[in-house]
């Protein structure tokens, strides 16, 4: 029986020919409208990772955090993430906490170029601090808590990254404009060294 690691291009020929666009970044990035957007723009699928645990589920991810607690859901993402970065010609947005496990940081590094949308704990703030639907945020001090959740990721986003680029202060519109262009030089530069 052959091995499955056979029928896999290495790693920089799957990185582009996969047609893959993988965002990443904390909660409140705007990682679904950029993906959304994207998606529309190139048409690609779009797909996200966390709609897809909870299409697998039946459940949402406070029910899953409820239940299985934080280690049962990230078990659960890595499992949608693996078969995700298989797909082609899609544009995947992670759930914040995704690049904590090494396994997930490797499948979307290899099978996709990976775009850290970045922004300031205080914008992350802005846009999450009303929002009910994030487990990790209901706590005394959710602004204290972002503020430790982006110092422990920030490194992790930083090292898959293919492209970082700040998602605040400007509309979806023209940061899709600025990220077409950031991914098309990508492409060219590796291209040329690849």
């Amino acid at each position: 029986m052959q091995s499955n690691q056979a029928n896999i291009p290495p790693e920089g020929n799957r990185k582009l020919s996969s047609g893959n666009l993988v965002l990443v970044g904390m909660m409140g990035s705007g990682k679904t409208t950029m993906g959304r957007t994207l998606s529309r723009h190139l048409g690609k699928t779009f797909v996200d990772s966390d709609e897809e645990v909870q299409k697998r589920t039946g459940v949402t991810i406070p029910h899953i955090f409820d239940i299985e607690g934080e280690a049962g859901f990230r078990q659960r993402e890595s499992s949608v993430i693996c078969d995700l970065s298989m797909r082609d010609n899609m544009v995947l947005a992670t759930g914040g906490g995704a690049v904590l496990a090494e396994q997930n940081r490797i499948a979307l590094q290899q099978n996709g170029i990976v775009i850290y949308l970045k922004a300031s704990v205080h914008d992350l703030w802005q846009r999450t601090r009303h929002d009910r639907n994030r487990p990790l945020l209901q706590t005394a001090d959710p602004h204290a808590k972002l503020a430790e959740l982006h110092q422990q990721r920030d490194p992790l986003y930083q090292q898959i990254a293919d492209i970082v680029i700040q998602s605040s202060k400007q509309s979806a519109h023209i940061l899709m404009l600025h990220l077409l262009d950031e991914i098309e030089k990508f492409k060219q530069n590796n291209r040329v060294s690849g």
